[in-house]
């Protein structure tokens, strides 16, 4: 073999830490020798000193990219989750409520809590919400069974696999944020540096306290990378939620807004002229054509608009992603919807979203199945239960009475995506398997972008799913404690 053949083989972090392997590609910026033979001339101490001088010393903070860990957290709340899942360059596999399920002991008493006359209050209201999610969880599998009858020659156990999720789906509308989830997050060592700042300036103390433990152990991978990671005053008081003076200012629905059983999507900025910029954008890749040109053809001409299109989205198969010209057109829509909605569009870490503080404000939805299960007044019992220990709680700290809040209460969030993103959060959330929620949200906003930009918004793979507001009326039904009327 010569040394100019070609070669692509693996540094195995089976043999070589994180930090060491960090090193080896950084050092090919300046020296002729491969990878493996940089790599085997490096030590966990030297690695640790060309850490010290180059990333901590000198700010070539994009070595730390190389070095990645994976780490596990265990019996973590959800509302935890909300600060460790918001970091967008990591990647995340989460305990799933739509196929696991709680007993009443499953949830975190935070550390605020434990000790003090709001402790007993706390947990009475985390054992109701659970007991009434068990105690529903029969009955509602009933109400599957009959919505998808048993297959000849399916067997019992494959028949509640088929149909489970579509149950603990509507039954996890009453899990309060409190409840244990286990994550695994894969990052480099310059995304955990900013996430274990995150957490260490977060107000709650558990979350604080997950980022001292997760400091602690990165630091046997990568003890020069994260050990100075530490609480920022900027981000703490960023973080600090502000709780209106008159809770009403926060229930009261904004200009155009009228809400429907699941909520509501609301387009607030979209420029319809973009449509042609991203179909210029694409002329400049295929032809070479300056910008200007390109852009005033797609301008006068709705014959090469037309034809740009089809060049562009005409022979899309189903796998295929958009291009990434469509990342030039850009939507904000400001949505209200349930929890477990909100947690299904975080997933999507493509998207900027900024979300309002996690309360009992706004109200809460009612999945049908639950007047189907008979189980309407518990549901709405243990919501009520929930909202009064939560503004209790929240006079003396909304971040903590957080914890309190159930996956069917409303809440307010912004997503600011490109179309790119819009396709895949639309199609893949729109599809039958997906939340019933989560649908009503992404068939809701590709109508809206299908208004503003037919052409490209047009193309979305979307045949044969139902409207947005079929879904709404099949699952939902309007609360009885929270009525959000809809305009005829």
């Amino acid at each position: 073999m010569s040394g100019h053949d070609r070669r692509v083989y693996l540094l195995s972090p089976r043999s070589l830490s994180p930090e060491t392997i960090a090193v080896a590609f950084a050092k090919t910026s300046r020296s002729p020798e491969s990878f493996d033979t940089i790599a085997a001339s490096l030590s966990e101490e030297s690695s640790a000193q060309f850490h010290e001088r180059w990333v901590v010393g000198y700010g070539h903070a994009s070595v730390a990219e190389h070095a990645v860990l994976h780490i596990a957290m265990e019996n973590v709340s959800r509302l935890a989750i909300e600060c460790v899942e918001s970091n967008r360059l990591a990647s995340y596999t989460e305990k799933s409520t739509r196929y696991q399920t709680w007993d009443r002991t499953a949830f975190v008493v935070p550390p605020e809590v434990r000790g003090t006359r709001t402790e007993g209050l706390f947990r009475q209201t985390c054992e109701h919400l659970l007991d009434t999610y068990q105690q529903a969880l029969e009955p509602l599998k009933h109400v599957a069974q009959s919505a998808y009858p048993r297959q000849e020659d399916e067997s019992e156990a494959r028949w509640d696999s088929r149909i489970r999720s579509r149950y603990v789906d509507v039954a996890r509308y009453l899990l309060p944020s409190a409840v244990f989830a286990n994550v695994g997050l894969t990052l480099n060592a310059r995304a955990l540096e900013h996430a274990i700042r995150k957490m260490l300036s977060h107000p709650l103390r558990e979350v604080q306290e997950i980022g001292e433990e997760v400091r602690q152990v990165a630091q046997r991978e990568v003890p020069t990378l994260v050990r100075y990671a530490q609480a920022s005053a900027y981000l703490t008081r960023l973080a600090h939620p502000q709780r209106p003076a008159v809770a009403q200012a926060a229930r009261a629905a904004g200009p155009n807004e009228v809400l429907g059983p699941a909520g509501g999507v609301f387009l607030r900025h979209a420029d319809p002229a973009s449509e042609v910029r991203a179909l210029a954008a694409a002329s400049v890749r295929s032809l070479g054509v300056p910008y200007a040109t390109a852009l005033h053809t797609m301008e006068s001409s709705p014959q090469a608009a037309g034809e740009a299109v089809l060049s562009l989205l005409g022979e899309m198969g189903e796998w295929d992603n958009p291009p990434r010209e469509l990342e030039h057109v850009t939507y904000t829509a400001e949505v209200i919807a349930d929890q477990g909605a909100y947690f299904e569009a975080k997933r999507h870490r493509m998207l900027s979203l900024t979300s309002a503080p996690l309360t009992c404000d706004l109200g809460y939805t009612t999945p049908r199945w639950f007047a189907l299960a008979g189980q309407l007044d518990s549901y709405h019992r243990a919501m009520t239960q929930a909202s009064q220990a939560f503004e209790q709680i929240a006079q003396e700290d909304p971040a903590v009475a957080a914890y309190l809040v159930p996956n069917g209460y409303l809440r307010r969030f912004l997503m600011t995506l490109n179309l790119r993103e819009a396709f895949h959060l639309c199609e893949l959330r729109a599809r039958p398997n997906a939340h019933f929620a989560m649908r009503i949200v992404a068939l809701h906003l590709a109508e809206l972008v299908r208004a503003v930009h037919p052409r490209l918004g047009g193309a979305m793979r979307l045949a044969g799913m139902p409207t947005w507001q079929t879904l709404e009326e099949e699952n939902f039904v309007t609360s009885q404690l929270h009525p959000m009327p809809r305009e005829e």
